[in-house]
């Protein structure tokens, strides 16, 4: 079920940068950005209201820990712009081979204190790989 769900994931993405970029190119990058926040708010409402779901636990949460939002609109920023320029499949392979290498960098040193998974040579040949396709990618 995982698997299905990073799949889906990973589709909702693609649709995501197109639906975005688009409406980038039609209001701005900082109207678009607003826009997509405050649907993606009034969406999590609804959810919360048929689900009965309650924000919980809030107390003693450190402060960094909500930054997670402020990094979500950098990357829909950074999409954003990607998208214009170079459009949604070359946006979103750049976008995952860094998300590839820092995913590694902190698997390997078990950085935020996550488990060390070691990095070994069958990623090097992963990343190898991904780079060729995404350097085929930008020679049309």
């Amino acid at each position: 079920m995982n698997y299905f769900l990073s799949l889906l994931t990973g589709a909702l993405i693609s649709f995501m940068v197109y639906l975005n970029g688009t409406l980038s190119s039609a209001t701005g990058n900082y109207a678009s950005s607003v826009i997509i926040h405050f649907v993606g708010l009034l969406g999590i409402i609804v959810v919360m209201f048929f689900t009965k779901s309650k924000l919980n636990n809030l107390k003693g949460i450190p402060f960094y820990l909500y930054c997670g939002g402020f990094v979500g609109i950098l990357t829909v920023l950074f999409n954003n712009v990607g998208y214009t320029h170079l459009g949604a499949s070359l946006t979103l392979a750049l976008s995952l081979f860094g998300q590839s290498v820092s995913s590694i960098i902190i698997d390997h040193f078990g950085l935020f204190g996550l488990p060390v998974i070691r990095f070994n040579h069958k990623k090097t040949v992963g990343l190898l790989i991904i780079s060729i396709g995404i350097f085929l990618m930008t020679l049309s």
